[in-house]
């Protein structure tokens, strides 16, 4: 049986968020836009499929577009993690979490804390198109329509209101190649490399827009085999993370192509809305 391609697009509200740059360290500064593993983070929570094999996340295919309204730094005293982990540990005639030798939490004395500036972000206007096997996407719509927990994309305290769920029927689409600029009038993440028979580069010519290396997928492995079960983690259970380098393109941008290079890019209209999204082709989807 050969399994059906499903597009959707989730329209998101978010507060506040924090989407931790893991290459920052005097201070904690956020990626523009949730990265992809962040997003699949948040479809396999809502839905509670983390580790189930005939249900690979990874395998979806994610366009984000949108952004935050203003962000600001927040001073923080954050816990100093130790090179073994934190464990349980009897104190006192009390079981408590315990590091770097000392209580986690509690009075007197307790584990090295770290103030640090952290960058938050304020009023995200999200717009996150999906594309993978039509009963994984229709499993992911159903479970955000009726969720069975608060639905976050970060960390657990940065909610999402969901605005809706645009499925293909309310889309006009379109594709076209693009010879000399592609105006983007949303924030959107664009790979600058794809792999086909070979590398290809995105052929941009305005070389202006900030880059990051964006974590796409993340997998916990005991030695070289992929845990199946929250069972098998251990304090040996490591976190392989694999990233992409990205470029962010901002608010209301031409993308200037450079001469003789030609791009394909995928129009999203949503019907009876003002909303209209560009993809250039593979390189727009993570």
């Amino acid at each position: 049986m050969v399994s059906m391609e499903k597009i959707t697009l989730l329209e998101i509200f978010q507060p506040f968020a924090q989407y931790r740059n893991p290459f920052t360290f005097y201070y904690a500064q956020s990626y523009p836009l949730p990265p992809k593993s962040t997003i699949i983070g948040m479809l396999q929570n809502i839905t509670g499929n983390y580790y189930d094999k005939d249900k690979n996340f990874y395998d979806i295919k994610v366009s984000v577009h949108g952004g935050f309204e203003s962000f600001f730094w927040n001073y923080q005293s954050l816990i100093k993690g130790a090179k073994d982990g934190i464990t349980l540990k009897k104190y006192k005639g009390e079981i408590k979490l315990w590091n770097q030798g000392f209580p986690l939490y509690g009075n007197g004395i307790t584990s090295q804390r770290s103030p640090v500036f952290q960058q938050e972000l304020f009023n995200g206007h999200l717009y996150i198109f999906l594309k993978g096997e039509e009963h994984l996407i229709e499993e992911i719509e159903k479970s955000l329509l009726n969720p069975s927990k608060i639905p976050y994309i970060g960390r657990s305290e940065d909610i999402i209101f969901l605005r809706g769920i645009h499925s293909e029927e309310e889309f006009s689409i379109s594709e076209n190649t693009t010879k000399k600029n592609i105006w983007l009038t949303l924030p959107a993440y664009i790979k600058l490399k794809i792999k086909n028979d070979s590398y290809q580069e995105f052929p941009i010519k305005n070389e202006k827009f900030p880059v990051y290396s964006i974590p796409l997928k993340v997998t916990f492995k005991n030695g070289e085999n992929s845990i199946t079960n929250k069972a098998e983690i251990t304090k040996s259970t490591k976190r392989v993370p694999e990233f992409e380098t990205v470029m962010y393109t901002g608010l209301d941008q031409v993308i200037f192509l450079k001469k003789d290079e030609k791009v394909k890019v995928e129009n999203y209209n949503i019907k009876d809305r003002n909303l209209t999204f560009k993809i250039p082709g593979e390189f727009g989807w993570l």
